[in-house]
């Protein structure tokens, strides 16, 4: 249940991540309050109330405020990796176009259904990287992380300009995202069937063989 925190205001119930580090633990906490408190309610003795564990054990992993967020980052980075990393290796090219869309679009819609406060989490993430070039440095080794593969899924599929076109896939995945956790479609989701059609005419629109836009 709920507990009361020291400022008056009600503290998460504690989350417990079995089989999981007590570093995975503070992380996920943390990750969970930035999404329901934001950068405010981000405080060491915070996570510590919301991973259920001993005051002071968050300091002793992470000691400053930075080295918490740099902690926050590389966490939200390996949840997201299963979540959104595209197919990869060499028999990636033998896919057929409508399985790569189906892959995508089926991702896009779990990531949006099953996970939204991991989203808002990145969004505070990345807002607070604006402001902080020495968080900005890990925030961008994360992204080159799942922007690099993106890049080379293209080149395995033909694209001409795979730089480009990978900056295309992640600004239209990106803008979607951010429309249905925070803008104006916030308050509903698009279906599989319509995210595979956008996903479909994104591909068809640069021009890669075999994909078309319906």
């Amino acid at each position: 249940m709920p507990t009361r925190s020291p400022g008056g205001g009600t503290a998460p119930a504690p989350r417990k991540a079995p089989d999981g580090t007590r570093a995975d633990r503070i992380a996920d906490a943390a990750l969970s309050l930035l999404a329901e408190r934001g950068l405010r309610g981000l405080t060491h003795r915070a996570v510590d109330e919301a991973a259920g564990l001993p005051q002071g054990s968050t300091s002793n992993h992470a000691r400053t405020r930075l080295a918490l967020l740099r902690t926050v980052v590389r966490r939200q980075a390996e949840r997201e990796s299963p979540l959104l990393a595209p197919p990869a290796g060499p028999d990636t090219a033998a896919l057929r176009p409508e399985d790569l869309v189906e892959a995508l679009a089926h991702a896009l819609h779990q990531y949006l259904t099953g996970h939204r406060p991991l989203l808002v989490a990145r969004y505070e993430l990345a807002l607070e990287a604006t402001r902080r070039p020495e968080l900005r440095e890990i925030y961008d080794e994360a992204g080159r992380g799942f922007r690099d593969p993106l890049v080379a899924l293209m080149r395995r599929l033909g694209s001409p300009e795979p730089e480009r076109h990978a900056l295309s896939l992640v600004a239209w995945c990106d803008g979607l995202m951010f429309s249905c956790i925070a803008g104006s479609y916030h308050a509903s989701v698009p279906s599989t069937d319509e995210l595979r059609r956008g996903v479909a005419e994104l591909f068809a629109g640069m021009g890669l063989e075999g994909f078309t836009g319906t």
